[in-house]
C-alpha cells in the first residue's frame, strides 16, 4: 500500500461511506442496521468514532460507545443520548467502551487497517479512563478478536440478538507504555548560564 494511511475522527461528510460500508459488512448476515441508527450511535459518543482513509478514500470506520459491563446496543432500536443535568450536554462516564462496529472496505482488508483502527480506538480508550473495552464477535469472527486479547464472556448475548454465532467479548485496556530514560555515555550539552 504506497498511499498515506490516517486515522481521523468521523465527519458528517464521511456518512455515505460509512453506510455502504456497513451495508456491504453486513446485510449478508441480517445485521445491517441502516444510516438513521448508525448515526445514533454515533452521535451519543462522536468522540470515539473514526474512519480510516487510505489516500482521498474512507477505507473503513470503527463506532464505538460508552455502555455498562455486558450491555450492548439493541440492533432493532435506534440509540437513545443520556440524560443529563437539564441545559448540559450529557457526557457518559469513562468505564467500559463498547466497540458496535468495525469495517473495512473488502478490497483492502489484511493490510492492517483493523489494527490501526483498533490501536487508536485504544489510545482513545486510555485516555478517557475505560478500563475495558468489549463487543459482540459476529459471523464467525471470534477467534479473530481472541488472537487481539478478547475473551469471549459466552451466555451474555442471546442467539436472536445479533444472530447465532454471536459472542461477547472484551479485553481490559492496557496502560500506556512507559518508556525509561537510557543513560546517556557523554555529557550534557552546557545550558546557558555555564557557557556565559
Amino acid at each position: 500500500m504506497t498511499d498515506p494511511v490516517r486515522v481521523r475522527p468521523l465527519a458528517d461528510g464521511d456518512w455515505d461511506a460509512v453506510v455502504t460500508l456497513e451495508r456491504d459488512a453486513y446485510t449478508g448476515l441480517g445485521l445491517s442496521e441502516g444510516r438513521a441508527a448508525l448515526q445514533s450511535r454515533a452521535a451519543v459518543s462522536p468522540d470515539t468514532c473514526f474512519v480510516v482513509d487510505v489516500g482521498a478514500r474512507t477505507a473503513g470506520y470503527v463506532l464505538a460507545l460508552p455502555y455498562p459491563p455486558h450491555r450492548y446496543p439493541d440492533l432493532a432500536r435506534p440509540e437513545e443520548p443520556p440524560e443529563g443535568p437539564p441545559g448540559e450536554p450529557s457526557v457518559v462516564p469513562p468505564g467500559n467502551l463498547h466497540l458496535h462496529d468495525i469495517v473495512v472496505a473488502p478490497g483492502l482488508r489484511r493490510q492492517g487497517l483493523a489494527r490501526h483502527l483498533l490501536h487508536h480506538l485504544t489510545g482513545t480508550a486510555r485516555a478517557r479512563g475505560d478500563q475495558r473495552i468489549s463487543l459482540v464477535a459476529v459471523g464467525g469472527t471470534e477467534p479473530f478478536w481472541s488472537a487481539r486479547g478478547f475473551v469471549p464472556e459466552p451466555g451474555v448475548v442471546p442467539g436472536d440478538a445479533y444472530g447465532g454465532d454471536a459472542v461477547y467479548m472484551s479485553k481490559p485496556v492496557a496502560a500506556a507504555r512507559q518508556t525509561r530514560a537510557r543513560p546517556s555515555l557523554s555529557p550534557p550539552a552546557p545550558t546557558l548560564r555555564e557557557v556565559s
